[in-house]
């Protein structure tokens, strides 16, 4: 894999003047944004995946509680194509995995997907008028200005070391980063040192606007299943079947490594759809631990099936930064500055 990377590097130099050209063409008004009377808050990323957006998102429906919440996504490998909101008759398939896992999950939101996501928020403020809009993985997608961008990269591998697809796992520009008033450093150890994050803020050397903020993973004690729970440390001494199908699943693997579990790894691409080959391949071993985007996926489907609940944990005065800013723009509903 690494060496197809690097024979195809003329191509990520092709991809990265694309891109170039693309964000020229925005920044000079050639290419239009809109902005909407609707407060929204973009939460994306520069890379193709694995930074922690779905529990981000979710981390902010708890932050924002109280207000009228929707979200938008662009229901990635969705079967459908319109604009579509969220009831008790869709399905994965209707909405895309992460889409449908916020609704199953959060019953008083509106979830809804578009592709075209200035379509998407027209269509949520003639219908349902939400109070807040949170856009899911729209980092890139330049049409909408949004009240405040939030751009998501991990401590592992940060967008200033990376490069542009397919040698590396940018798809969009480093500098676009200046468009996000705040910069979060996920998936973080939970030992970080303060001269570590100092480092990497002088690597992200932020504009003046911006606050680097530092986030970290923290699983649930309980593994949760279709009508019941049990308890983390009861996997002990159990062997079972770890499925997954997301970006990148290196902290979970290393937290049951860490925490001593027993287990066979079965590796599915990022928002893969399980055959019933998938299915009878791991579930040869009695319990099944997979995501809870995976779960949503292969509920009803598998026996003895559990998720590990996962939630982002943010280092010093994260969490209040967060609050203020969304108490600024729901107050003024204008760009936070």
């Amino acid at each position: 894999m690494q060496l197809l990377r690097k024979i195809a590097f003329p191509f990520s130099l092709i991809y990265a003047l694309v891109v170039y050209l693309r964000n020229s063409f925005y920044d000079m008004g050639v290419f239009k944004s809109s902005s909407f009377k609707t407060p929204t808050i973009c939460i994306g990323n520069l890379s193709v995946g694995g930074t922690g957006k779905t529990p981000m998102i979710e981390y902010f429906l708890h932050l924002s509680n109280g207000y009228k919440l929707a979200v938008l996504s662009r229901g990635y490998r969705r079967k459908t194509k319109e604009f579509l909101l969220a009831s008790k008759t869709s399905t994965v398939e209707e909405l895309g995995d992460e889409p449908f896992q916020l609704y199953s999950k959060f019953k008083n939101i509106t979830v809804a997907v578009d592709a075209d996501r200035c379509s998407g928020i027209r269509n949520l403020e003639n219908s349902v008028k939400p109070e807040l809009i949170l856009l899911d993985d729209a980092f890139q997608h330049r049409k909408v200005k949004p009240s405040v961008s939030i751009l998501l990269t991990t401590y592992s591998n940060p967008y200033f070391k990376d490069w542009y697809l397919p040698t590396g796992d940018l798809r969009d520009s480093k500098k676009e980063a200046g468009r996000a008033k705040f910069i979060i450093v996920t998936k973080c150890p939970s030992e970080i040192t303060p001269l570590e994050k100092e480092k990497i803020i002088m690597s992200i050397r932020p504009q003046e606007h911006q606050k680097v903020l530092f986030s970290k993973l923290t699983y649930g004690n309980y593994l949760v299943g279709v009508d019941k729970k049990i308890e983390f440390k009861d996997l002990k001494g159990k062997y079972f079947s770890l499925v997954t199908g997301i970006a990148n699943p290196k902290p979970l693997v290393n937290y049951l490594k860490v925490n001593g579990n027993s287990f066979e790894h079965f590796e599915y691409a990022d928002h893969h759809f399980f055959n019933q080959e998938d299915i009878s391949t791991f579930s040869k071993n009695e319990l099944v631990i997979t995501t809870e985007k995976d779960f949503t996926k292969l509920k009803g489907r598998c026996d003895n099936l559990y998720y590990l609940e996962v939630k982002h944990d943010f280092f010093d005065e994260g969490e209040d930064e967060l609050k203020k800013m969304i108490k600024t723009i729901m107050i003024d509903s204008q760009p936070y500055s």
